[in-house]
Formats: C-alpha cells, sequence, structure tokens
C-alpha cells in the first residue's frame, strides 16, 4: 500500500493539497493525515478528486512515527516532527518506509509525503 501523507493549514486550498502530493511523488492508494483534520473540506475534494480514501491516523499512532523531517511547530502540536510523514508511515502500516522527505506546496500552505507499506 502506497500512502500520501498530508499536513496543511486551515484554509489551504485543494489545489496546495494536490500540488504537495504531486510534489511527493503522486500515485498513492489512500490519503492520511491527522484524525481531526481528515473531514476538513479541502481534503475531502482532494480525495473525491482522486477517488481515494481518506485515513484517519489518531496522535498516539503519529508520535510513534520516526520522521526524516523536524519542524518544531508541528512537534508542539503533534507530537512528530513532521505530520505528513508521519501520518504516511503510521497509516501504511508497520514496517512502512518514506520514499522521501516531506515537500511542501509552492504557497507553504500543504506538505506531503509518501510512504510504501508492505502489511496491508
Amino acid at each position: 500500500m502506497r500512502v500520501a501523507g498530508i499536513g496543511f493549514r486551515a484554509g489551504a486550498p485543494v489545489a496546495a493539497l494536490r500540488e504537495a502530493v504531486e510534489r511527493a511523488g503522486g500515485r498513492a492508494d489512500a490519503l492520511a493525515t491527522a484524525a481531526d483534520k481528515a473531514t476538513a473540506p479541502a481534503l475531502m475534494a482532494l480525495a473525491e478528486a482522486l477517488c481515494l480514501p481518506v485515513l484517519s491516523v489518531l496522535p498516539a499512532q503519529l508520535a510513534r512515527q520516526t520522521t526524516l523531517s523536524r519542524s518544531p511547530r508541528v512537534e508542539a502540536l503533534w507530537g512528530t516532527g513532521s505530520l505528513a510523514e508521519a501520518a504516511a508511515l503510521a497509516a501504511a502500516g508497520p514496517g512502512a518506509r518514506l520514499i522521501g522527505p516531506r515537500v511542501h506546496s509552492a504557497d507553504g500552505t500543504a506538505t506531503a509525503a509518501i510512504a510504501e507499506g508492505t502489511d496491508r
């Protein structure tokens, strides 16, 4: 399973989320983010446009992930260095690996990272 983890600011446009996913590597079987962001309108619109499910990741699952990137702001909010990377890893399952560090949309409102898992 290949999962695109997404982090985004409130009010981020759908285009920014899409751009971040494309910059991260594009193809995914699902989108994932923190549980309290999983029903955000922009994410739901992207999921519908891409015909992908959205996987909701609990805070404890995010905090258990080792990320390649570190953001003090994200660490204070989510207990992990990168919401996008942690969500991708957690949703892709045990043994998942990132294909690269998170990337940003040009406007800076969204990040994405893709993880590949073997157990799902």
